[in-house]
């Protein structure tokens, strides 16, 4: 299966221009879409997910018209959006039932078994009796997780999914999306460049609207290989570094001022060599867009 972003473009009755001409082509697998606040990914997700209109292009899942054909693409889709409601005086086991049966699964018996085994999987069967209402704000997201995922969704859109889980239920959560298989289309929109490196295969960087880069983790990150570089300074010196040099990143540590730097050859000024990371792919393409290098 594969989803073909085409041409896409949003501009909001405020003016502000969403989306710039988006194109992407996704297969089966995770897709990470990776940008700062404000990039547009949840104007993206919520054109995919039928939410709202696109001024211009098309997407389609294979043959299906995403854009026209929205009651079809609903009933193919898991999707958490970032910020999400939830009834406050309903026990999550209740509402999981509910939402199966909505996404066609007529079955009780049926239902019972998929409502506990996602319910495990999410880390909350002890508190399957609980009203929503009651929830913690990462016991909701782990609830949203959940509904996302009934009904064997072609395609799940998960928007900043991350956001509010400590350690433990983010490993999990990374668990969970890995066991999808290969049969689904898995769309992570995320800032936080650990979870594309830990679970995408393919990824974009979207920043203001426009795709900057497309392509696959490993191989962008090898493109930066003996072009990024390192050196400790103190905080009023960053000034004349940006005079001279790209800093995509800084980073405050004991006093000090860590920048690195892109450049094909070697700085000198006791510039160390770094090992590039997906981190550096990032700040090295929305350098240009948006101040890094603030402290």
């Amino acid at each position: 299966m594969n989803l073909v972003i085409n041409s896409l473009s949003k501009t909001y009755s405020n003016g502000v221009n969403a989306l710039k001409d988006v194109s992407l082509t996704l297969g089966n697998g995770m897709f990470g879409l990776l940008g700062p606040n404000g990039a547009g990914k949840s104007s993206l997700m919520r054109t995919i997910a039928t939410l709202q209109e696109a001024d211009t292009g098309s997407v389609f899942l294979d043959d299906l018209d995403v854009l026209k054909h929205k009651t079809e693409v609903r009933q193919l889709l898991g999707y958490l959006p970032q910020e999400f409601g939830v009834y406050p005086k309903i026990s999550a086991e209740r509402m999981l039932d509910h939402i199966a049966q909505l996404k066609g699964v007529g079955n009780r018996n049926e239902r019972k078994e998929l409502v506990a085994a996602l319910l495990d999987n999410v880390n909350l069967t002890k508190d399957k009796k609980k009203n929503l209402g009651t929830y913690s704000g990462g016991m909701k997201q782990r609830f949203g997780i959940a509904q996302a995922l009934i009904g064997n969704p072609k395609l799940i859109i998960v928007d900043e999914p991350t956001a509010g889980l400590d350690p433990a239920e983010r490993n999990r959560f990374y668990n969970l999306l890995s066991q999808l298989g290969d049969n689904t289309i898995v769309i992570l929109s995320t800032h936080i460049v650990e979870d594309v490196s830990t679970l995408c295969s393919n990824f974009a960087i979207i920043c203001q609207g426009e795709v900057l880069y497309a392509g696959q983790p490993d191989i962008a990150v090898n493109e930066l290989d003996g072009k990024i570089f390192n050196k400790a300074i103190n905080k009023q010196e960053l000034g004349f570094y940006q005079d001279d040099f790209t800093v995509i990143s800084t980073q405050l540590k004991t006093g000090k001022l860590h920048i690195r730097i892109i450049q094909d050859t070697h700085p000198g000024k006791d510039f160390e060599l770094a090992i590039p990371n997906l981190e550096d792919v990032y700040f090295s393409n929305i350098a240009t867009r948006i101040d890094v290098n603030t402290i």
